[in-house]
């Protein structure tokens, strides 16, 4: 498949280079260069969908990112709307339409000035003819786009085959378009989505890598095992011979947020496209103390982005895969990959090999997935550089004129960037109960104190060496390891628990909630408002998509299944609610919009829900379909788990009772989309692999991934635990699971799954028995294995402040 994309990416570039050699005599520059700095880039698309954006919520998203430029000094370049602002699905728009007028009441103008406050300018997504049948159309489209740059200063145009392809009638017409565009905004970037624009392919800038976009586990997801969702994004491919004139669509900050750093170190420094770093969908869904590194990333990568035009691909047998070296003889930033489960280490030779020049001594340094000074070596000397697993590294090579770079010497650490520049804030990591003896490196002369977690250090200034106890118990064992390889075993008696505790542990919410989940709260007013500005826009309630809606006590929302792409049959899932812990409740209330709301459940008809304690035992509690139904649970004692299926297609509240009060909701969850073991007729679990694992040390965020080699049919292996007896499902799955998704669905994969377990320090020294289920009887030659590791790494952190 790989061959397959860059054969056609190959085939792609050499149609642009003799497209642009057959308009020579027309001088047409289309927007860039191979040797064109980056320009970094956020667009809308997962912000909002087909549908498009409004003035209100694109100026509270400029505000997040002008948070970004004061706070941390990163600078957007440019911020394009996808989808939906003029042109759409299927149709071409303009800005006297009714509907554009809805979505921006007062034009762009609003937006290009919010933009430009910041340095940054507009770009927009659309189609490549929208000309009509009459000379009236035709020059209302060309004026549409043209006044875009004549009188907005847009930087970017994404053409996208989604609206329809360019008919070959209107090639001239195009090309017309593209001329006059070019008059106002010379260095107008066209980005080519699946398009063939015959002899207006001179005007294209870039083709899609690939044709590939990179939705988490939507439209990219892992093919192997892996630690984490973002195996596949990291393992993406170069662009033929390196040329920068393409798009990667960038990186998806909307879905399964972990190590998205390792995914745009390599979109960034590795393929360092003409759009880079590139940004797209929810970026307000990082945690708070994630985007000092995202800012990070964006300020290097601009500190570089002259030199970083000039790449070679490095030896695949020493480097590894699509290694890459960036820069001059006087600097070179290299990026490595490991896709395998152990650390790989990398012999760097400091010489011409990599880019360098002839100097006499090299400073080695890296800034990912940790900033840390690793010395001073001779020319043509060897060093060795660690890179984690499915990880990316970011190494610097340079001569001593970098000697003046900012530094610490003695410990990993990571930059704070800091916009008003009369204070350095530096994170210093290094692992629990160690201890690190530190000193400065660079140029200090304007700082004239220092501390460290608020004890004064000021010695450090001086070219005094500091040390540092970093605090906590010291780790005995590798934080990342295999723990063992799993046994096949007879398929125990209670294998449909195992099944279940998956089930209710899981999620099937859009996958932009589960990441607000993971994240947490904001203390950032300019995140908060950019998240409420997405959960709140109307298109994303009235889809339905969040168990949330069956607790909030509005009964206009609702949680409905998989209602945007409805590849699900409600007949063969289960409505499955957990709340949290066994309570005792006199009835459970389950109410529905309609009789429509309740299929496949048929009005005044009897059915039976499924209520348990402890996964195990199960009761029949008999109700009537309605729409509101009334589930009589006083005979059952305390509970925690329901099932009903078929599952109702749309469920507005659930509510329990004691005592004619409603109970306390806020640990309830929902689930809606998994199948019923009990009607999965062939797919029981024909066989089943198990481990028994204690662990005496649990650092923190750590995990268990069940890693299940081999091809088990899509659905088809199932991995549960069990702690001193009691049932724990893993709540996240690679590749996810099924979703009641935002945009399109979820990839399904028939192979390689890896299941995740977090773990906390309760856990330590108790018997964890790790089972997997193999549910389908044709494919069951699988290798199933543990690993735990933990993310981020389990650094212990001293701020080291210099003022």
């Amino acid at each position: 498949m790989q061959k397959k994309l860059l054969k056609r990416n190959f085939v792609q570039f050499v149609f642009i280079c003799l497209s642009l050699t057959s308009f020579a005599q027309e001088k047409i520059f289309p927007g860039a260069d191979e040797s064109t700095p980056s320009r970094s880039e956020y667009f809308s698309w997962i912000n909002n969908t087909n549908e498009g954006a409004t003035e209100a919520q694109t100026l509270i998203n400029l505000d997040f990112f002008k948070w970004l430029k004061d706070e941390y000094g990163m600078q957007l370049d440019i911020y394009a709307f996808d989808a939906g602002a003029i042109d759409g699905k299927r149709f071409y728009g303009n800005m006297q339409s009714d509907r554009f007028k809805r979505q921006f009441p007062n034009g762009f103008a609003p937006m290009v000035k919010e933009a430009g406050d910041m340095g940054t300018r507009l770009g927009i997504w659309g189609g490549p003819d929208g000309f009509g049948d009459t000379p009236e159309e035709e020059d209302l489209r060309i004026e549409t786009m043209v006044s875009l740059c004549r009188d907005h200063n847009f930087e970017l145009f994404k053409m996208d085959g989604v609206c329809g392809q360019l008919r070959p009638e209107k090639h001239n017409v195009f090309n017309r378009m593209m001329n006059e565009c070019r008059k106002y905004s010379p260095d107008l970037i066209l980005l080519n989505h699946r398009l063939d624009l015959g002899s207006g392919m001179a005007h294209s800038t870039t083709f899609l890598l690939g044709g590939a976009e990179t939705y988490i586990d939507v439209h990219i997801a892992n093919t192997t095992t892996a630690p984490h969702h973002r195996a596949g994004a990291i393992a993406r491919e170069l662009p033929p011979k390196l040329t920068r004139l393409t798009e990667d669509h960038g990186v998806c900050l909307s879905s399964f947020l972990d190590y998205w750093e390792d995914d745009l170190v390599l979109q960034a420094f590795n393929r360092n496209l003409i759009v880079s770093p590139e940004i797209y969908g929810n970026p307000w869904l990082l945690r708070d103390n994630e985007y000092p590194l995202l800012a990070r990333i964006f300020n290097l990568h601009r500190k570089y982005k002259d030199i970083l035009v000039n790449g070679m691909v490095l030896p695949e047998k020493r480097y590894g895969i699509n290694a890459v070296s960036r820069g001059d003889g006087h600097t070179r930033l290299l990026t490595l990959r490991n896709l395998s489960w152990e650390p790989v280490n990398y012999s760097i030779k400091l010489d011409s090999s990599v880019g360098l020049g002839d100097l006499g001594k090299v400073q080695v340094k890296t800034y990912h997935p940790t900033e840390k000074i690793i010395g001073s070596f001779a020319f043509g000397e060897e060093v060795e550089i660690e890179v984690l697993p499915f990880r990316s590294c970011l190494v610097k090579l340079s001569d001593a004129k970098s000697a003046d770079e900012f530094g610490v010497e003695g410990t990993d650490y990571q930059i704070v960037p800091n916009a008003k520049n009369d204070t350095e804030y530096v994170q210093l990591l290094s692992l629990p109960g160690t201890s690190r003896k530190i000193k400065l490196a660079g140029d200090c002369s304007a700082y004239k104190s220092a501390s460290i977690d608020g004890e004064d250090v000021s010695s450090l200034l001086k070219g005094k060496a500091v040390k540092v106890d970093f605090g906590g118990d010291m780790l005995h064992l590798p934080y990342h390891r295999k723990l063992a390889e799993m046994d096949e075993c007879p398929v125990p008696g209670d294998a449909e628990s195992i099944y279940e505790a998956t089930c209710f542990a899981g999620s099937n919410n859009a996958l932009e909630a589960q990441e607000l989940l993971r994240s947490g709260e904001t203390k950032i007013p300019q995140i908060q408002a950019a998240r409420d500005a997405f959960f709140n826009q109307p298109v994303f309630k009235e889809r339905e998509l969040w168990d949330r809606n069956l607790f909030d006590g509005d009964l206009s929302t609702a949680y409905s299944i998989n209602m945007r792409h409805n590849t699900v049959i409600p007949n063969n899932i289960s409505l499955r609610l957990d709340m949290g812990g066994a309570i005792a409740l006199d009835s459970l209330v389950v109410k529905t919009f309609d009789t429509y709301s309740l299929e496949p459940l048929e009005t005044e008809e009897g059915n039976n829900a499924k209520v348990s304690a402890d996964l195990l035992h199960w009761d029949d509690a008999f109700f009537m379909a309605d729409k509101s139904m009334k589930i009589d649970m006083a005979p059952f004692g305390p509970i925690r788990y329901v099932k009903i299926q078929p599952a109702p297609l749309r469920i507005t509240e659930i509510i329990g009772y004691k005592d004619g009060v409603q109970v306390d909701r806020s640990k309830w969850k929902a689930s809606n989309l998994f199948d019923p073991y009990s009607e999965r007729k062939n797919y029981y679990a024909q066989k089943t692999w198990s481990s028994e694992i204690s662990l005496d040390e649990i650092p923190e965020g750590s995990y268990l991934c069940i890693a299940i080699n081999g091809t088990h049919g899509i659905e088809g292996a199932y991995a549960g635990l069990k702690i001193d007896g009691e049932y724990f499902g893993c709540p996240d799955r690679a590749p996810a699971f099924k979703s009641n998704v935002w945009e399109a669905d979820v990839r399904e994969s028939d192979k390689n799954y890896t299941y995740y377990f977090p773990l906390d320090k309760n856990m330590a020294g108790k018997k964890i028995e790790v089972f997997v289920l193999g549910l389908n009887g044709e494919h069951l030659d699988l290798k199933p294995e543990i690993y735990i590791t933990a993310y981020p790494v389990p650094f212990k952190k001293k701020l080291l402040i210099l003022e």
